[in-house]
């Protein structure tokens, strides 16, 4: 059998756009499993995304600004060959208007409003809070604001608004300034490892500067409640049963309970650099998949042929 073909996707490298230190690593040991593997840009008009039996969507960092045309790219991707994390998971999951979701089905979640162009900037006037684009990622457009700081964060809400973008307000969870922001990692529905970072967002920073998406990262072992908000808040999406991997990342509340910050599943960073010991765990289940899409692909084929073969000319 001819070694199955992957695609690790990736956003075109340019200044604005972090570089990606897992790639490099999954594509040697990918090659070293036996893979046939390459890096892939999303947006790359030369490609022919049917030759690959699996497109592993892994790090495109632009889509947050480019939302319509990477949803055009994964619908039309997704007809041509197997793509993962599956098109109906990167539609749902790509707006954080799923927080509502996962709120209303129990799931302990940061408190959330939603200012959409239009709607007045009403902003608390008693605590800090953080107001972001619910289309982000890598703290793009994120900043953290004291209440005398009105009239700046009413500023980047009609910023936004201005570029058709949804304002997303929180309150800052200070549980941030000493018990960190946790990442947990998962492949195929079971835990794999997660990380600690310290805060992302310190005062007085303008929305608009680039910030330093994972400061301070270092391994870290959830608690059981961790991964039971974890877990309850993937159990939640739809189609989790076909996710090749998912993040949930987590803050503590005032009382010390898990809350859910935000899903990553359309292209998170896993971290493998910080745990390499998941590497092989990470490649089995990649390979895995691409073997059974060129199963799947070759049957298909097959049953074309075979239809050629038999139908009237």
């Amino acid at each position: 059998m001819i070694d199955p073909k992957i695609a690790l996707v990736m956003a075109r490298p340019r200044p604005e756009i972090n570089a990606d230190h897992d790639m490099p690593l999954l594509l040697r040991a990918l090659s070293e499993a036996g893979a046939d593997a390459i890096s892939a840009e999303w947006d790359d008009p030369g490609v022919d995304w049917s030759e690959f039996d699996l497109a592993v969507i892994r790090s495109t960092w632009d889509y947050t600004w480019r939302k319509p045309e990477f949803l055009d790219w994964v619908d039309r991707c997704s007809r041509v060959t197997r793509l993962v994390n599956p098109p109906e998971v990167v539609h749902w999951s790509s707006d954080k208007s799923y927080l509502g979701i996962l709120a209303a089905a129990g799931v302990p979640v940061v408190r959330t409003r939603y200012l959409a162009p239009g709607d007045p900037a009403d902003l608390p006037d008693d605590h800090e809070y953080v107001l972001k684009p619910v289309i982000g990622a890598g703290a793009r457009y994120a900043a953290r604001y004291r209440p005398e700081q009105h009239d700046e964060a009413r500023d980047q809400v009609a910023r936004m608004h201005a570029e058709g973008l949804t304002a997303l307000l929180q309150p800052y969870m200070s549980g941030i300034d000493t018990t960190g922001e946790r990442a947990l990692v998962f492949v195929r529905g079971r835990f794999l490892h997660a990380i600690r970072k310290n805060a992302v967002l310190s005062p007085d920073v303008p929305f608009d500067r680039r910030k330093v998406a994972h400061p301070g990262i270092r391994p870290w072992s959830p608690t059981p409640a961790d991964l039971a908000v974890a877990e309850r808040a993937l159990a939640t999406v739809p189609g989790a049963a076909d996710l090749l991997y998912a993040r949930v990342d987590l803050v503590d509340g005032a009382d010390g309970t898990p809350l859910v910050m935000e899903l990553e599943l359309v292209e998170p960073n896993l971290f493998l650099a910080v745990h390499p010991e998941s590497m092989s765990t990470v490649v089995r289940e990649i390979t895995t998949a691409a073997a059974a899409a060129a199963v799947l692909r070759g049957t298909r084929q097959h049953a074309q042929d075979d239809r050629a073969v038999h139908e009237p000319r």
